[in-house]
């Protein structure tokens, strides 16, 4: 007979600091107001240090406007759940080939020579449009930015992972997606949707590609997230097609990454998991 292992009553308790010496980075947590800061909020509430990526002329070419780096780390910093942790925040252009690798082996320098968690959370806005009106630039901007930047990131967190003594534990990767292969899809960002799309279907391949490292790859959808990109009779319209009656808020997400990032999550990889709240397409 196979041998069913016990766990004993104190490990079935939760630790408070699931993290407590676990390091992030989190890229595009440029704004108090996005799932970014949230998610390097929570990540830091569990103990961990985190390294906050900003890209600061993103935002401030958007409608929404830029945020301060220095006041979304001081809210991260505020968080802290570990004494001992430390929030380090810094820029880089993720349109530049080298600015991948180089922002691992920075963020990983700043935490003290190790990151255990990366999360993949930016992304571009905008600069999109129909199957008409999109065309090579568009889906160029696109690429660079929302794929081949977050595999570039992947590819250097996984050496560094691979130059730790083997099974390391507590390596996570969590990638960002859309729900672009669910009801309608998004026929208005055609460019955004194909990217976003590439991440999610890659997600199982590198699971499978960094298991070796023990090392976890999973991509979120976080549904409709009020992030102040919506106002008005819109944004009560789309309101309405989640059951609560609201939109997603940015935590909403955080939590769900927040949890992939800890031991409870070691035998989840591999998985696109979307996290809706209901929405009705």
């Amino acid at each position: 007979m196979p041998r069913i292992p016990h766990t004993a009553p104190e490990d079935l308790r939760r630790d408070p600091l699931p993290l407590r010496g676990r390091t992030a980075l989190v890229t595009g947590a440029s704004r108090r107001g996005g799932i970014g800061h949230a998610v390097a909020r929570r990540l830091a509430a569990y103990g961990a240090s985190v390294y906050v990526h900003h890209h600061v002329p993103h935002d401030a070419a958007m409608p929404w406007g830029a945020d301060q780096p220095e006041e979304v780390a001081a809210s991260v910093r505020a968080a802290l759940g570990d004494p001992d942790a430390t929030v380090v925040a810094g820029p880089g252009d993720l349109t530049e080939v080298d600015a991948p690798g180089e922002l691992i082996a920075t963020a990983a320098g700043a935490l003290g020579g190790r990151l255990d968690i990366l999360v993949a959370n930016h992304a571009l806005s905008g600069s999109d449009g129909t199957l008409d009106t999109i065309d090579a630039g568009m889906l160029d901007a696109h690429w660079r930015v929302d794929t081949r930047s977050v595999l570039l990131l992947v590819q250097a967190f996984a050496r560094l992972r691979a130059a730790l003594p083997p099974r390391t534990p507590g390596g996570r990767v969590v990638m960002m997606t859309s729900g672009q292969d669910l009801g309608g899809g998004m026929p208005g960002e055609i460019a955004y949707a194909l990217q976003k799309g590439a991440l999610a279907s890659v997600t199982r391949s590198l699971s499978t590609a960094l298991a070796e490292h023990a090392v976890t790859v999973n991509a979120v959808n976080p549904g409709p997230v009020d992030t102040g990109y919506m106002t008005g009779e819109d944004y009560e319209a789309i309101a309405a097609l989640f059951p609560a009656g609201r939109w997603g808020m940015p935590d909403d997400p955080a939590r769900l990454v927040a949890w992939l990032a800890t031991d409870e999550a070691e035998w989840v990889t591999g998985q696109v998991v979307d996290s809706e709240g209901g929405f009705r397409r």
